[in-house]
């Protein structure tokens, strides 16, 4: 089993479900490019990151997987087994829809740009800072857990911050573009979210015509906010 995050996100974000899937599953929970502990770089496409999960697949000879993707690791977890069916088992994507979105991380990518970085004293005050652009503070826990702190240095970004707010257009986009997957697929939504609108479904089966949908009582982060049965739901689905 593959797990991909989302924008902003790291492995770091998974290790909970990822301990909970390890009793039945062998797991990997990978950063993708400019994320985490993963190399920055100055190209961000969805075919780069599908192209390198690809590879991570086959270098640890471990395909077909199972695939779970969050938000933008979603839509690089369709692109791949859609490019790439012989690799992917099933699929499992996680509040996203092969669809554009309209622009709505402006504020988040504001605050993290304006982030006093070389004066900042504690994490308290890089979030009394950020809830002038985030009023959501478990938001703002999520992304400041992409704060590094050296002893030497201070703090600084472990995300491509300038690369990523580039790449807002590709994030934002759909890479699908006369694709499909025939296999086993599921899209669990948070019912709170508003990554879903009515008549999604119609979309998700036009690429994946296999697609069982269904919601749980979460906002976008499903799988932070209600674990336990995020994993319940996840673990039907697979067997």
């Amino acid at each position: 089993m593959v797990i991909l995050h989302g924008l902003f996100g790291s492995s770091d974000n998974w290790m909970t479900q990822a301990r909970m899937l390890s009793e039945n599953f062998s797991v990997y929970t990978l950063d993708l490019r400019n994320h985490g502990l993963s190399p920055h770089d100055p190209i961000h496409t969805y075919e780069k990151m599908a192209e390198d999960v690809r590879m991570f697949v086959l270098s640890q000879a471990i395909g077909p997987v199972v695939l779970i993707g969050h938000s933008m690791g979603g839509k690089v977890a369709m692109l791949l087994a859609c490019s790439h069916p012989e690799l992917v088992e099933k699929l499992v994507v996680v509040d996203i829809v092969p669809k554009r979105y309209a622009p709505h991380h402006d504020q988040i990518i504001q605050g993290l740009k304006a982030m006093p970085l070389s004066t900042l004293s504690s994490r308290q005050e890089a979030d009394l800072f950020l809830s002038n652009y985030v009023k959501d503070a478990g938001v703002r826990q999520f992304l400041l857990k992409n704060l590094n702190r050296d002893a030497q240095s201070g703090f600084s970004w472990k995300i491509n911050l300038a690369v990523l707010a580039e790449s807002m257009d590709e994030v934002l986009g759909n890479p699908l573009s006369g694709k499909m997957f025939l296999g086993p697929s599921f899209f669990l939504f948070g019912s709170r979210s508003e990554y879903y609108k009515k008549g999604d479904e119609e979309i998700i089966r036009s690429f994946f015509p296999e697609a069982e949908i269904d919601f749980l009582e979460t906002g976008h982060w499903v799988q932070a906010e209600k674990p336990e049965a995020f994993v319940a739901r996840v673990k039907t689905f697979l067997n």
